[in-house]
């Protein structure tokens, strides 16, 4: 098994970031960003590994208002994804890649597309899951603003989970994390069951290891800091494989295909009844196709 490195926390882009990576570091790097709210352990240990063993230097790193990287007071986010993605090439700049392979997840996914536009000469393949080209395209047709994509919205057990959080306890561990493991079981698909157990294990070490759990709800509100990229996605050059699941009540199919069809030459992968998750039987063939893009 591939040597999984401690974590450090690096300074870069104005910041402390949190990091750390497996593997050998003269092995073609993947750089993986984690969503909205979630810290980098949520890229699982075992998925990590798999990549390393596959002859590659993985690197995952905390998002801002994440685990231990810096944070913002609740409700006061001073950055956008720009700075995300900006945050994305520091740690690059750190580990010594000039050019990495870049796999997002949701909102890291759509950080992973502004890399590919604000530092293509960095990319040499990207890799959005469960993504979007424009986070903001349902909210902006409701509002009667131009949008280029008419996309679905999120379930409407999604859209009543969001406003559940404003009334949690952030004080109490136990009310956050029975919190967290419930609105989880509420993303996935129905391909797999729900492994309740272990979903609950790395939540509590993702609460533990926050320096201010409140803090990671700031980003539901960078995506409106965040100025749109769509319109520049065709300027992205590097091979591209879009993954998403039929069953995403978060953001559904569209938003995958969307994605595919304004990168030039994206590939798409469709997980049949998945839903906004990378459950662990699709490890064979995420990684797989991840190890192909990145050769």
């Amino acid at each position: 098994m591939a040597r999984h490195h401690r974590e450090q926390i690096i300074h870069a882009n104005g910041i402390e970031i949190c990091t750390d990576s497996f593997g050998d570091s003269d092995a073609p790097a993947i750089l993986l960003i984690m969503g909205a709210s979630a810290s980098m352990i949520l890229w699982e240990d075992a998925f990590c590994h798999r990549l390393a063993d596959g002859g590659r230097f993985v690197i995952r790193f905390d998002n801002r208002d994440v685990g231990r990287t810096t944070v913002c007071p609740p409700g006061q986010p001073n950055y956008s994804m720009q700075d995300m993605a900006d945050d994305a090439v520091g740690v690059l700049d750190f580990y010594g890649v000039e050019q990495a392979h870049i796999v997002g997840a949701s909102m890291g996914g759509m950080i992973a597309q502004i890399v590919g536009i604000r530092h293509a000469q960095r990319v040499l393949s990207l890799v959005p899951i469960m993504s979007s080209p424009d986070p903001g395209a349902v909210t902006d047709a409701m509002e009667g603003k131009p949008t280029r994509y008419q996309l679905s919205p999120p379930a409407p057990r999604i859209l009543e989970m969001a406003s559940s959080t404003h009334n949690l306890d952030w004080n109490n561990h136990s009310e956050l994390l029975e919190s967290r493991v419930r609105n989880f079981g509420m993303s996935v698909g129905t391909a797999y069951a729900y492994d309740e157990s272990s979903r609950r294990d790395l939540f509590r070490r993702e609460i533990e290891r926050a320096t201010n759990y409140q803090s990671s709800q700031n980003h539901q509100l960078v995506v409106g800091l965040t100025d749109r990229w769509f319109e520049r996605l065709e300027s992205i050059q590097a091979p591209t494989l879009v993954i998403h699941g039929t069953d995403d009540p978060i953001l559904p199919i569209d938003h995958g295909q969307a994605l595919a069809d304004s990168i030039p030459g994206a590939q798409l992968m469709v997980l049949e009844g998945v839903g906004h998750e990378l459950p662990e039987p699709e490890y064979d063939s995420v990684i797989t196709a991840i190890l192909e893009i990145s050769h």
